[in-house]
């Protein structure tokens, strides 16, 4: 029987493949997407979710109709990378690439911080996003009837914060990453876009940085329009209109998920 949550079928007969599905955003994107009739391959170097509970794909399993599989994927490794697309095979072949993994360190100025670490930041924020993009854009081009390319960016891709350049830089190539592939490919029916989540519940925010449930996590409410942090709910629902035909004309995009944060302040 089929989630409660399952709308419309937006995505039924699509295989997809997330990057950091088994917590956090990477998590609801992957069951949102099964819950519209999307296959998933469950891409992460954990299987266990951080915040608790059963793994993403053993979700999928019990709650939709969809098919889940979990593979082992550390995102700075090609060969994990290519296993976890070749994997959309049982299913048919890949339709969907969402490049989600990311972590958010390091911090400081940049007259402080080590450029091992910020090597580090980039090949986990960006250079993934370039291999994994390259790896599932050829074979989709191969299948010959289009597809599509979802990239996680952040609102720190779109201007700068002094604490944390190594990420604004990253995710900021991940924009520009996105608009050059969507020009690169859309020849071939494959569309590109990008999305850029403002403040967000997840473990980032309540327990690596914690802000949820703060003086300081009020206040940041306070600057956005709806006064409100997101949900990973939030961004996984922007994530299941640009893998659907709905978004059969939208590439080359940005689309913030901030709550109006980005524009209004």
């Amino acid at each position: 029987m089929k989630n409660a949550f399952t709308m419309n079928g937006l995505l039924d007969g699509k295989n997809a493949v997330v990057t950091g599905a088994a917590s956090g955003i990477g998590r609801a994107i992957a069951t949102r997407f099964a819950e519209e009739g999307a296959n998933v391959v469950v891409a992460d170097v954990r299987e266990e979710p951080r915040q608790g509970g059963v793994p993403t794909h053993e979700r999928i399993q019990s709650e939709t109709d969809a098919d889940a599989v979990y593979v082992e994927c550390d995102v700075t490794e090609a060969a994990d990378l290519e296993a976890a697309v070749e994997t959309a095979d049982e299913f048919g072949g890949i339709d969907v690439m969402v490049n989600n993994a990311g972590i958010f360190g390091p911090m400081g100025s940049i007259t402080e911080i080590d450029f091992e670490d910020y090597r580090e930041l980039m090949a986990i924020n960006l250079d993934s996003v370039f291999v994994g993009s390259k790896i599932a854009a050829t074979k989709l081009v191969d299948q010959d009837d289009g597809g599509a390319i979802v990239n996680v960016s952040s609102l720190a891709g779109l201007q700068g914060y002094g604490e944390i350049a190594p990420y604004c830089t990253a995710k900021a190539g991940v924009r520009n990453l996105t608009y050059s592939l969507a020009d690169d490919l859309g020849p071939h029916g494959i569309r590109v876009n990008t999305i850029h989540p403002g403040e967000v519940e997840t473990a980032l925010t309540t327990q690596d940085f914690p802000v949820v449930g703060t003086e300081q996590g009020e206040a940041l409410k306070q600057t956005i329009p709806l006064r409100k942090l997101g949900q990973p709910e939030d961004v996984a629902n922007a994530a299941v209109f640009l893998a659907s035909d709905m978004a059969g004309h939208v590439t080359a995009e940005s689309l913030l998920v901030d709550g109006g944060a980005r524009n209004t302040s």
